[in-house]
């Protein structure tokens, strides 16, 4: 098959990633596989695949090659797939990769968005349903994967003091506002000027810090470590230091962070999301509260105290991640498109 995406940034994060590592699997399975993209866009992913540079800012309809399939990951960019699949460049296919109504603040024009192609895929069975409730419209359900980068080292030793990690990401720009930072903050400044001997690391990308005034601020805060990962290598040694893999984000299609680390041996204290129930299973494979219990200190304070209860949950855990591969996601999706094509 022919296949486009269409791409406004492939930068740190996890959908962009999703797009590059579904672009580059299909590629390695003898798919044509194109991105489409603004000058301005930026490539933060090992990429395998053409890249066509618009000669504008915006993507036009007239930018795409002739192919099978046109893909659209996001609200902004629907309807010039839309135009594009009319004009005879190939089927439209939309990936939601996050549900933008209730997510960003155009609510009008992305919950619109979804009325324009039926073929549609999902990363969640909430997501799924959350859809089909607004629009009518039963996505497939295209997994997401763990790179074959992040595995456990076998290097946390018994003795030494306890590391509890999260991600931050940069809240400017309005984001960020699902992850609940503010709240996460507070439960670690609990944690440490309680456990004063547990080590607390910060995770951000470097990009992100040198970006973000908020972020700066909080890393700068002498309680916690401030870890700059540059590249997947450096993450997973990271999460491989971490005992504990802290997560307060309330709104994800699918939570990568938290798989992540499972698969690096962590155990896994989050909050409900919605998308990470499909892996999260709480008091087996992880601990889980709702944001409105205010539990996550009370779950990490548990991880803290009890090791045994710990190290079975870092084992399970990542037993449940090994099953989370992007090869899966690639059979997957492709799956997907070709039932959209016939």
């Amino acid at each position: 098959m022919k296949i486009t995406f269409a791409a406004i940034t492939l930068c740190k994060g996890g959908a962009q990633r999703m797009l590059v590592e579904l672009a580059n699997g299909l590629a390695n399975k003898g798919h044509q596989v194109t991105f489409v993209m603004p000058p301005g866009g930026v490539i933060e992913y090992p990429n395998k695949v053409q890249v066509i540079r618009t000669p504008q800012a915006q993507i036009k309809a007239e930018d795409f090659p002739v192919s099978d399939i046109i893909v659209s990951n996001f609200y902004t960019l629907t309807n010039v797939c839309h135009q594009a699949s009319l004009a005879g460049k190939g089927a439209h296919v939309r990936i939601s990769l996050c549900y933008e109504p209730v997510f960003l603040d155009d609510h009008e024009a992305s919950f619109k968005s979804y009325h324009i192609s039926k073929n549609l895929i999902v990363l969640s069975n909430w997501q799924k349903q959350l859809i089909k409730l607004n629009h009518g419209i039963e996505g497939n359900i295209v997994p997401v994967g763990v790179s074959e980068v992040f595995k456990n080292m076998n290097i946390r030793k018994d003795n030494k003091q306890v590391e509890v990690s999260c991600m931050l990401r940069i809240p400017e720009g309005g984001y960020s506002w699902h992850r609940e930072q503010e709240y996460l903050i507070s439960v670690l400044t609990k944690l440490k000027q309680t456990y004063p001997t547990i080590n607390v690391n910060l995770i951000t990308p470097p990009s992100e810090l040198r970006s973000s005034k908020w972020l700066r601020q909080v890393h700068g805060n002498p309680l916690f470590q401030s870890l700059t990962p540059q590249t997947d290598q450096q993450l997973n040694l990271f999460l491989n230091r971490s005992d504990i893999f802290v997560s307060s984000s309330t709104y994800d299609t699918a939570s990568l962070p938290g798989l992540e680390a499972m698969k690096c041996g962590a155990a896994l204290a989050t909050v409900y999301s919605g998308g990470n129930m499909d892996y999260c299973r709480s008091g087996e494979n992880c601990l889980l509260s709702y944001r409105h219990e205010n539990k996550l200190y009370q779950d990490v304070t548990t991880l803290i105290q009890q090791p045994k209860f710990r190290n079975n949950l870092m084992l399970q855990g990542e037993k449940e991640a090994a099953k989370w591969t992007w090869a899966r996601s690639v059979n997957h999706f492709e799956k997907a498109l070709t039932s959209f094509i016939k």
